[in-house]
């Protein structure tokens, strides 16, 4: 399953405020990015503002865009916008996959940590 990774700024003062918009998500916005392509998504969060999105997705471009193109996600976005440093939240950056430890795993003829069906 192809996974991406981003990073965000959240701006420090906000940090509490942030947490707690994101411990119950707009349910039409849940439904927005489940129908746009997103699996398995998940933010991480630094004391420091550093926010770390991880997501399941085969084109994380197409799948923003796709929620991008959605009523709810121009509320949200509009609604969370003043939590980043940049001003809103378009100032992702995707990160580079440098070390993948199935990968190798397997590579080397090892079991790797993942079950796939078809290792015990």
């Amino acid at each position: 399953m192809p996974r991406a990774c981003f990073t965000l700024q959240v701006r420090p003062d906000r940090l509490a405020e942030y947490r707690e918009r994101h411990a119950a998500v707009w349910p039409d916005m849940l439904r927005a990015l489940r129908d746009a392509g997103w699996r398995d998504y998940q933010l991480y969060l630094r004391d420091d503002g550093l926010l770390v999105g991880v997501v399941e997705t085969d084109d994380l471009p197409a799948a923003q865009a796709a929620v991008d193109a959605t009523e709810v996600s121009a509320r949200w976005e509009t609604s969370m916008a003043p939590f980043f440093v940049s001003g809103d939240g378009s100032g992702k950056a995707e990160l580079s996959l440098v070390f993948d430890l199935d990968a190798q795993l397997t590579a080397a003829g090892e079991h790797p940590t993942r079950s796939n069906g078809d290792n015990p």
